[in-house]
């Protein structure tokens, strides 16, 4: 497996309850070959030094000691060009939705151009909110039982390891050029912290001309927001958009 790829997988477990999840995760991952373990928010602080959860990672504590722990899942996907949420729950509104058959061509796409990507993973009971999906590029479903597509976190995990490893074990040339529509070359592309940044100063322009009232905001940036997830924004689109929210309040 290619080892350098592997290293730019960042696997985000966000508000995890159970500290027997995130050894189990560590585990997961550590047999995979994957490293990169980060814990946001978790309900038990320190979790991995809670006994459950050194029992579980058997044998793979160091790379539960290794993982990194947050308060900020922003900054957990700073400066990644895919951020994947993995849920089975369909949204009215979000980020655009893929499988995971067609989630892995993207995922593949970006490491062959040595890109950051971070894989989501929710609380247990309540999975990814909305919040949490602003934050990402895609949505993103495993293919299971319709009646039943509930899977435990660090089984969720396993899968999602497993099937990466098989693509990584690939040789280069079975990588496809074209994915989705995507270019392979997504060095431009804006990560999610920087679109969210741009949403705020947005929200303020509109504000600022009295088309968006605070008291009564609707769904308008919450639409404002889908759009710009299916748009897969530039950096200097990014720019752009805050240029104008910065004339915006200027004129206020």
């Amino acid at each position: 497996m290619n080892t350098a790829q592997a290293k730019l997988l960042s696997w985000v477990l966000v508000e995890t309850s159970h500290p027997g999840n995130v050894g189990s995760a560590a585990r997961a991952l550590k047999t995979m070959g994957f490293s990169d373990l980060r814990l946001i928010n978790p309900k038990i602080p320190g979790v991995v030094k809670e006994p459950e959860a050194i029992a579980l990672a058997s044998g793979a504590q160091d790379l539960l000691e290794a993982s990194k722990e947050s308060c900020s899942l922003q900054s957990a996907v700073t400066n990644c060009t895919l951020v994947l949420g993995l849920t089975s729950r369909d949204r009215e509104f979000g980020p655009p939705a893929l499988d995971w058959v067609d989630a892995r061509r993207l995922i593949m796409g970006a490491l062959h151009q040595n890109q950051q990507v971070a894989l989501l993973f929710g609380p247990e009971r309540t999975g990814l909110d909305n919040q949490h999906l602003s934050l990402c590029t895609h949505r993103v479903w495993l293919d299971a039982n319709p009646d039943y597509p509930s899977l435990n976190l660090a089984q969720a995990i396993m899968v999602c390891a497993f099937t990466l490893r098989e693509s990584l074990n690939q040789s280069s040339e079975d990588i496809p050029k074209h994915s989705l529509g995507d270019r392979l070359d997504m060095a431009d592309y804006a990560d999610p912290a920087e679109v969210a940044a741009m949403l705020e100063h947005l929200r303020a322009g509109l504000e600022a001309i009295d088309y968006l009232d605070p008291a009564n905001p609707k769904k308008l940036m919450v639409r404002l927001q889908a759009l710009f997830a299916r748009s897969r924004l530039h950096k200097e689109e990014i720019d752009l958009l805050r240029g104008i929210a910065k004339q915006m309040i200027l004129k206020k």
